[in-house]
């Protein structure tokens, strides 16, 4: 699991907002945290939703629930409103909740944690040519994801709390993220 984590900034850059003393200790817990999961196409956010869906955690995918949407431009974005609806209604229920996508609208929402998933551009572009429904199966549209993992996964790299790498099974990839996510510092 050691080769899944690429980098790793949780306890010493930046901390959840929501958090409180443990009685009689000197530790901290999470009481609710919202975590982003995003990186290119191809790059397997929605498989690790499932596998987070299937361990009970509450996780959701931009594309696949309903949260994006096409933009005149041709490209996708995100439904603002909803997602800032469900990261607000997060607080009142799960731990932690997952949300999973890419879209320029995520820097002005209030995500907790941010997890960025990545792999060589061969692996993305060897995902998109299989995929049988969703972004990526045209050739122009596999281009348009090397564009965007040479340009926009720099800006990604440098706003995220956690790096992974998504070579290995999406269950070894769930445990990386959860060890990070669920850890209590020392």
């Amino acid at each position: 699991m050691s080769g899944i984590v690429e980098q790793s900034r949780w306890w010493g850059v930046r901390r959840p907002r929501h958090r409180r003393p443990l009685a009689g200790a000197q530790r901290l817990i999470l009481e609710y945290v919202r975590v982003l999961v995003t990186g290119m196409s191809g790059v397997g956010k929605s498989a690790l939703v499932r596998e987070l869906r299937r361990r009970r955690f509450t996780a959701y995918d931009a594309d696949d629930d309903g949260f994006s949407e096409p933009r005149a431009d041709g490209r996708w974005g995100w439904r603002v409103e909803r997602v800032a609806d469900i990261l607000k209604q997060g607080e009142a229920g799960p731990d932690v909740l997952f949300f999973a996508g890419c879209s320029e609208e995520q820097a002005t929402l209030p995500f907790d944690y941010r997890v960025l998933l990545t792999a060589p551009a061969e692996i993305l572009v060897q995902r998109l040519a299989t995929r049988t429904k969703g972004y990526g199966r045209s050739a122009e549209q596999r281009a348009q994801v090397l564009t965007d993992l040479a340009e926009v996964e720099p800006l990604l790299r440098r706003s995220a709390d956690l790096i992974l790498v998504t070579t290995d099974p999406t269950p070894l990839v769930a445990d990386a993220l959860l060890s990070h996510v669920l850890a209590a510092p020392a």
